[in-house]
């Protein structure tokens, strides 16, 4: 009686804290370090009627992930414009100008997340993307994997697949109109590995 008075008095309470606190730890986002060298972020965009691919290396990433719940995650990514190719040399050129990016002046183009709806495998990131110092709203679709071999549980690389289109003259780089497309789509593959 003594030893059951004091498991409902000491002990089940403090189970059931320990249990509550690991499971709001399993629970809560876990910090993601970006590999530079796994990752692509790629753009297609029609230059006189063809589609034409390019890409964008990342300047800095900052990724919070909950699995349990992916409207809890966070992602925060800034691009590097000087940096940026679209494909020819001469388009490269002229995307990195003053008409398009005027990379010189924008180095930087930047992604917040603001709210994540959906799951793992069909989320909805609605954020806010600068380019040119003009930020608009925009909604990527993603999903969120695995390693194939990775054991059930184990969460310390993920990939995540970032996809949608963007119109360009929304954020006044809107040159060569008679060559170039207005809509940009974007698809953006990020490998990263759990921080310690």
């Amino acid at each position: 009686m003594i030893i059951q008075r004091f498991y409902l008095t000491f002990l089940a309470p403090a189970l059931l804290w320990f249990v509550s606190m690991t499971l709001a730890v399993q629970a809560a986002p876990l910090s993601y370090t970006l590999d530079d060298a796994k990752s692509e972020v790629g753009f297609t965009y029609s230059l006189g009627g063809s589609a034409t691919g390019g890409m964008m290396p990342v300047e800095t990433a900052q990724l919070q992930i909950d699995v349990r719940d992916i409207r809890n995650s966070d992602i925060d990514v800034t691009l590097n414009a000087r940096r940026a190719k679209a494909g020819l040399f001469v388009a490269t050129e002229a995307m990195r100008g003053p008409q398009v990016l005027h990379a010189k002046q924008f180095p930087t183009i930047r992604f917040q997340t603001r709210k994540i709806t959906g799951d793992l495998q069909n989320a909805q990131v609605a954020g806010d993307l600068t380019i040119r110092n003009v930020t608009r709203p925009v909604t990527l679709q993603a999903r969120l994997f695995r390693k194939r071999e990775a054991d059930l549980g184990d969460l310390s690389e993920l990939e995540v697949l970032l996809t949608g289109d963007i119109d360009r003259r929304e954020f006044g780089a809107s040159g060569f109109p008679d060559l170039v497309g207005p809509v940009i789509s974007l698809r953006i593959r990020a490998r990263m590995t759990r921080s310690e």
